[in-house]
């Protein structure tokens, strides 16, 4: 890839307040903006992997397609568990830059990378291994099952670039540094279109060359993440090798993320499930919902990844009254966006319902999902900002009690729905019902002062 990433920034915090401006809106907006803009395109681009992986292999015909979107769920769903390796690592780098040492920060950071690859090792010989089973389980046809196998089988092997760059996206956004993640990511994505369109009809690997040439985008990714990362600790003296102690110390962080994670993933699985019994209509006019839901997510998350890195940061200098004030600020900002994207998704609707489905009937039932997925977004501003503010603290064991206490409220009513004959509005009434007791949880902790751990390491 030609993609040449920018070098983290050197510069120290101020001891005054790690931002060096004090605790005013304007450097907080400032300092937000700086880290959510950049976030959020990388956020957008990732997906797009899949996306043009789809949209290259549907010329190849319907088996072809059935396959990949098997293998791509399967993927996605071995891979996607691991996401605290950004998470927690976000937060362990952000303190120690907070608390004035960059060294430390780094070698944190360093620790998480060979944490990505002890995990990448078992994830990827179980894939290859229980591949066939995987197909089968997702309901491949027998027609699209080898095409399935082969994608997964063949992608797999890019299960270790995949951790890597999670990881090490955790490193630089520590580090306060998300405009290297966009650029790698919008490098990644030109690279994979490039490749899968060589190797699919170029070469006529058909579905093995774009799971070859997803591998190999991937696999450049990771490389140019290494480069910066390994440049890093050179410039600080860190250690490349891998030091037990570190990697347990993340492991120990990144468990109770991997918990909440898996939990708030049930939840979606249990909506669509829940939606297939309900009809054709309105499992599909669910999927059209949950796909601006997720793209939805992508605005607010960003926020949420600039709150672990500049929370993170505050505690590491002991500030306690800036991470109070900033966190106030990020949820202001978070209401906000949710306000400004139900009003989008509502007076939107003649411009985009159109493109995904043409069925009158699908559109009908698409209307009241969509009213309150819209209803939803202000409480999902919040939900989002608070979900990285607390990730920032690592504060990850009460986020995992959180969301199994939100599992076990939501499952209930999500599987009454088919039961009271309440449809698609029933289930997402549940939708929102989820997402107002996730908002009951972390507000209640925000609040309060449990989560304000200070410190380069919290205990």
């Amino acid at each position: 890839m030609s993609t040449a990433p920018a070098e983290p920034s050197r510069r120290s915090p101020s001891r005054r307040s790690p931002t060096g401006r004090g605790h005013d809106r304007r450097g907080h907006d400032r300092e937000i903006l700086a880290l959510a803009v950049p976030a959020f395109g990388a956020l957008v681009a990732e997906p797009l992997f899949l996306m043009a992986d789809s949209a290259i292999v549907g010329h190849l015909g319907t088996p072809q397609l059935a396959g990949v979107g098997v293998a791509s769920a399967a993927l996605t769903t071995a891979t996607g568990v691991f996401v605290f390796l950004a998470y927690a690592t976000t937060a362990a780098v952000a303190r120690r830059i907070g608390a004035g040492d960059r060294r430390g920060a780094v070698q944190q950071g360093v620790d998480g990378l060979w944490l990505a690859v002890g995990l990448a090792v078992p994830v990827v010989l179980l894939t290859l291994l229980l591949a066939p089973w995987a197909a089968d389980l997702l309901g491949a046809s027998p027609t699209a099952a080898p095409y399935a196998v082969t994608y997964l089988r063949i992608s797999s092997l890019g299960i270790p670039a995949m951790l890597l760059v999670l990881a090490a996206t955790g490193v630089l956004r520590g580090l306060q540094d998300t405009r290297t993640p966009l650029l790698v990511a919008v490098g990644g994505f030109t690279a994979n279109i490039g490749l899968n369109l060589g190797l699919v009809y170029g070469a006529g690997l058909g579905v093995a060359g774009s799971a070859w040439g997803t591998v190999l985008a991937q696999t450049g990714m990771a490389a140019v993440y290494l480069v910066v990362v390994v440049r890093g600790a050179r410039r600080e003296r860190a250690s490349l090798r891998p030091d037990a102690t570190g990697i347990r110390a993340g492991a120990r962080a990144g468990g109770p993320l991997l918990v909440r994670t898996v939990s708030l993933r049930a939840v979606l699985m249990i909506a669509t499930a829940v939606a297939a019994r309900l009809g054709d209509d309105q499992v599909a006019a669910h999927q059209i919902a949950m796909t601006l839901f997720s793209f939805l997510a992508f605005a607010l998350d960003a926020i949420a990844i600039a709150g672990q890195a500049i929370i993170g940061r505050y505690l590491g200098a002991s500030d306690v009254p800036g991470a109070r004030a900033a966190t106030r600020r990020m949820v202001e900002w978070g209401l906000g966006s949710g306000v400004v994207l139900g009003l989008l998704v509502v007076l939107a609707r003649p411009l985009y319902v159109p493109l995904f489905t043409p069925d009158p009937v699908v559109q009908g039932q698409l209307h009241t999902a969509l009213l309150l997925l819209a209803l939803s977004q202000p409480v999902a501003g919040l939900v989002f900002v608070l979900d990285g503010v607390l990730m920032g603290a690592g504060d990850g064991p009460y986020l995992a009690r959180a969301a199994l206490a939100t599992l076990a409220v939501f499952a209930p009513a999500a599987f009454l729905v088919p039961a009271t004959g309440t449809g698609l509005a029933g289930l997402w009434w549940a939708m929102n019902l989820f997402m107002l007791v996730r908002a009951v949880f972390l507000v209640a902790r925000a609040r309060g002062g449990r989560w304000l751990v200070t410190g380069a390491v919290r205990d």
